[in-house]
C-alpha cells in the first residue's frame, strides 16, 4: 500500500485542471482514511500522520493558483481528525503547542487552529508554553502609531490571528488588550480598548485611554464616541462634575456642537449654565477662527429654537456678537432666522429695537 503522504504529494504535483477533479478525490480519500484510522488504529503514530498531510495541505495552499480554497477545507477537516487523534492518544502537550505554533506561524493563510479541539493534548503544561511564545513574539512587532500606515506583512498577520484566538480561547482580557495595542492608528482603535476595559470594570484605565484618544484625534473621527464613553462611565460612577469637565475641555481644545449638546444636556437644568454656557460662546467669540464663527453660529440656532423667556436679551446679544464676527453673512442669516421664527413676535420685535 502507498503511504499516505506520498499519495498527498503525488496527487498535487501535476498543478493541471484535466487531472483536476481525479487528484481531489485521492485527496479525498486520504481524508477518510485517516478518520478510518481514527477507530482502527488510533495513537501517536497516526498524530504524527495526520501533522505531515496537513502540512502538505497547507503548503499546498500558498502554492495553488485556481483551488486553495478546496485544499485550505480539506486542510482544516485533516486538522480536525488530528485533534481527535490527539485526544485519544495525547502527545507530548509541549512538542504539540509547538507543532500548532509553527504550522500557524509558516502558514498563515490556512488551516485556522482551534484552541478548543486541543483543550484535552495540551493541558496546563502546553497551553503555558504555547502563550508564553505567542506572546514573546507578539511583544516584538511594533506599535502602529497614530496616524501611521500599518505593514501587516505574514508574520504581523500569523501572529495577530494567534493572539485573538488564545486570548478568546482563554477569555483573557489583558491578552485581549495586547492585541488592540499593538495598533493604534486611528481613533477608533483607542474607542475599541476603551470599551473593552469598559466592559471589564477597569473604569480607571478606560477613561485614561478616552483621554489617550482624545489627545491623537484631535477632536476629530471617534472623538465623539470617546466622549459618550467617558460621560456614561462617568454618571455610572456617580461623577456628573466629571463628565462636565471633560465635555468642557474637549469643547474648550477643539469646539464643536456635537460636544456642547452634551454639556447642555448634562448641566442646562442645573444652575451653573448659564455662565458656562456664557464662557463657551465668548471662547469661540475670542477665537474667531472660521470653526469657531460656524460652532457660534449653529449653536445661536440651537438656542433660538430652545430659549426659554428670559434669555431674549442674551439672544440679542449673541446676534451682535455674530454681525461683528460675520459681517458680510449676516445680513443673509438674519433673513433667514426671522422666516424662522416669524410667529414668533416678541423675537422679532426685539430685534427690530435692536437695529439687527
Amino acid at each position: 500500500m502507498v503511504p499516505l503522504p506520498a499519495v498527498v504529494a503525488s496527487a498535487l504535483l501535476p498543478d493541471d485542471e484535466e487531472s483536476w477533479q481525479s487528484r481531489w478525490q485521492e485527496l479525498v480519500g486520504v481524508s477518510v482514511e485517516l478518520q478510518s484510522l481514527l477507530v482502527t488504529d488510533p495513537g501517536l503514530e497516526l498524530v504524527l500522520l495526520s501533522e505531515q498531510i496537513v502540512e502538505q495541505l497547507a503548503d499546498a495552499v500558498l502554492a495553488s493558483r485556481g483551488h486553495r480554497v478546496e485544499l485550505a477545507e480539506l486542510a482544516h477537516r485533516v486538522l480536525e481528525t488530528h485533534a481527535r487523534a490527539c485526544a485519544v492518544a495525547p502527545p507530548d502537550p509541549v512538542r504539540l503547542a509547538d507543532w500548532l505554533l509553527r504550522l500557524q506561524m509558516d502558514h498563515p493563510e490556512a488551516p485556522e487552529v482551534s484552541l478548543a479541539m486541543y483543550t484535552t493534548a495540551l493541558n496546563d503544561d502546553g497551553l503555558a508554553y504555547y502563550r508564553d511564545v505567542a506572546v514573546a513574539r507578539f511583544s516584538r512587532l511594533p506599535v502602529i502609531e497614530f496616524g501611521e500606515t500599518g505593514r501587516y506583512d505574514r508574520n504581523r498577520w500569523a501572529l495577530l490571528r494567534i493572539m485573538e484566538e488564545l486570548a478568546e480561547y482563554t477569555e483573557d482580557v489583558d491578552l485581549q488588550l495586547m492585541v488592540l495595542t499593538r495598533d493604534l492608528s486611528s481613533g477608533w482603535h483607542f474607542l475599541q480598548v476603551a470599551t473593552v476595559l469598559q466592559d471589564a470594570g477597569r473604569s480607571a484605565e478606560a477613561l485614561e485611554w478616552v483621554e489617550r484618544g482624545l489627545r491623537a484625534t484631535g477632536g476629530r473621527g471617534a472623538a465623539a464616541r470617546l466622549i459618550d464613553l467617558a460621560v456614561d462611565e462617568y454618571l455610572r460612577m456617580d461623577a456628573p462634575e466629571r463628565a462636565t469637565a471633560l465635555c468642557r475641555d474637549a469643547f474648550l481644545d477643539h469646539p464643536s456642537l456635537d460636544v456642547y449638546l452634551k454639556l447642555r444636556t448634562l448641566v442646562v437644568h442645573t444652575p451653573d449654565w448659564p455662565p458656562l454656557r456664557a464662557s463657551l460662546l465668548q471662547h469661540l467669540v475670542g477665537d474667531g477662527s472660521p470653526l469657531a464663527v460656524e460652532v457660534y453660529r449653529r449653536i445661536i440656532e440651537v438656542e433660538l429654537a430652545r430659549r426659554g423667556s428670559a434669555e431674549g436679551d442674551e439672544m440679542i446679544g449673541w446676534l451682535e456678537r455674530l454681525r461683528e464676527l460675520q459681517p458680510d453673512a449676516f445680513g443673509d442669516y438674519l433673513d433667514h432666522i426671522k422666516l424662522r421664527h416669524i410667529a414668533d413676535r416678541q423675537l422679532l420685535d426685539d430685534l427690530t429695537r435692536r437695529g439687527l
